[in-house]
C-alpha cells in the first residue's frame, strides 16, 4: 500500500513539473511584448470612411481609429508607459486578421464584423458598431430590388463577410448575378460610377463614406432590401484575455462617460443620433467594475 502511495505522489509531482514547464514556456501575450519593446502595432483599413481610413496628414483618422486610441492609451496606462509608440499598418481585412493570428499585429482597428468563422483564429473585443449590409446603385438604373440584379455585375469586397453573404443571398433568391471581387474600397466607386458593374454591396455606413467622398452623391442610392447584419469589433490575439480585460475596459469608460456620443457625433452625426439598437449595445458592453 506504502509503495503505491509513494508510486502515485512522484506521477503527481511528475505531473506538476511538467504541468509548470509547460507554462513556463507559453508565448508572451501582447502586453509583455509591447511592455519590452514600447511599442504597439495596430492593423486598420485605409479606406473605410468613417470608421477607419488614412486621412489628410497621411495618419489613420475615424470613428474606429478615436476608439483605438483611447484603447492605446489604456493600455499604456496599465504598463505604466503613457508614450508608447503606434505603428500604424494599413491593410485589407483578411491581411488585418492574418496579421493579429500571426502575432504581426496587436490588435486591430478598424470596421470588422465578429463571426463565428472567425473566432477559430482571432478572439474579438466588445462590440463597437453595429452596421448592416446593403446595395447600392445608380439612380440613372433600373434596379430597384434584389431580383432586378438578375445578369448584372455587382462589386464587393474580396474576403470580406459581405462576399460571402452576398454569393449565398444571391442562391437562395435564385438570381443569376456575377459578383465581381475587388481589392480597394475605391476601386469598387470607381467601377460603379463608370458602369463596369451595375451594384456595389458593402457595408451601409462604409458604401455611405464613399458616396460623401463622390463628385456628385445624387448619382447613387441604396436598394430597399439589406444584405446582412454586421456587428464591429476590434481583433484581437486568441487566448490573451490580458489584453482583451484592457481594451474592454477602455471601451466600457468611454460607453459609460459618454464620451462615446462625442465620437459618434463627430464621425456619424450626419446620420442623426444613434439608433435604438445602437444605442442599446453601448449599454450592455458596458461592462461593471
Amino acid at each position: 500500500m506504502k509503495q503505491h502511495f509513494v508510486a502515485f505522489v512522484a506521477a503527481v509531482c511528475v505531473t506538476v513539473a511538467l504541468g509548470t514547464q509547460a507554462w513556463a514556456q507559453q508565448p508572451a501575450g501582447a502586453l509583455e511584448r509591447i511592455k519590452a519593446s514600447g511599442t504597439v502595432n495596430v492593423a486598420y483599413s485605409p479606406d473605410s470612411l468613417p470608421f477607419s481610413f488614412t486621412g489628410s496628414s497621411n495618419a489613420p483618422a475615424g470613428y474606429s481609429i478615436d476608439l483605438c486610441k483611447r484603447v492605446i492609451a489604456q493600455i499604456g496606462n496599465t504598463l505604466a508607459q503613457p508614450n508608447l509608440k503606434v505603428n500604424w499598418v494599413g491593410a485589407s481585412t483578411p491581411e488585418r486578421l492574418q496579421m493579429v493570428a500571426s502575432g504581426k499585429a496587436d490588435l486591430e482597428c478598424a470596421n470588422t464584423t465578429q463571426t463565428l468563422s472567425r473566432l477559430a483564429n482571432v478572439d474579438f473585443s466588445s462590440l463597437i458598431f453595429i452596421d448592416a449590409g446593403a446595395f447600392l446603385v445608380r439612380t440613372d438604373s433600373s434596379i430597384n430590388r434584389v431580383s432586378d440584379l438578375a445578369g448584372k455585375k455587382i462589386a464587393v469586397l474580396k474576403g470580406t463577410t459581405t462576399e460571402t453573404r452576398l454569393r449565398a443571398l444571391l442562391q437562395q433568391s435564385l438570381v443569376n448575378a456575377t459578383v465581381v471581387p475587388v481589392e480597394q474600397a475605391g476601386e469598387g466607386m470607381t467601377m460603379l460610377d463608370a458602369s463596369t458593374v451595375d451594384a456595389y454591396a458593402g457595408d451601409k455606413i462604409k458604401l455611405l463614406g464613399l458616396v460623401a467622398q463622390s463628385s456628385d452623391p445624387r448619382r447613387y442610392q441604396y436598394l430597399s432590401e439589406e444584405l446582412s447584419f454586421e456587428p464591429y469589433a476590434f481583433a484581437l490575439p486568441r487566448n490573451d484575455s490580458a489584453l482583451r480585460l484592457e481594451v474592454n475596459r477602455a471601451l466600457t469608460q468611454i460607453y459609460m462617460s459618454g464620451e462615446i456620443e462625442t465620437i459618434f457625433m463627430n464621425w456619424l452625426g450626419k446620420l442623426g443620433r444613434p439608433s435604438g439598437l445602437l444605442a442599446a449595445m453601448y449599454l450592455l458592453y458596458s461592462i461593471p467594475q
